[in-house]
């Protein structure tokens, strides 16, 4: 019976390890909490572009990965790309901004 509880607590620690390291980040994936403040960071800077009288006419794409937000789409002037990468910068969170939008 002491040797059946012992199995069972080893394999419940095993199982926990096993579930943590299923969660952490490596080079090249996130781990859950930078998805998710990845994801936060996304809409927020969204939003912002959407909200701005400026910018909200035109297609800006968002992605976020490990506080990196890349911008992509077509503007109509480099002042609308400058002011885009402005506000994506001035989101909590954001490391830095990778300006890709092309101005038509």
């Amino acid at each position: 019976m002491k040797k059946r509880n012992i199995f069972i607590h080893c394999l419940m620690l095993l199982m926990l390890i096993g579930t943590l390291a299923a969660c952490a980040s490596t080079s090249t994936r996130e781990s859950t909490g930078e998805y998710v403040d990845d994801s936060v960071i996304t809409t927020k800077v969204k939003s912002l572009l959407a909200g701005d009288d400026f910018l909200k006419s035109f297609q800006i794409g968002v992605e976020t990965y490990k506080g990196v937000v890349q911008l992509s789409g077509f503007v109509n002037t480099k002042e609308a790309a400058n002011k885009a990468a402005q506000i994506a910068g001035s989101v909590k969170g954001v490391k830095s901004v990778k300006n890709d939008l092309v101005v038509k």
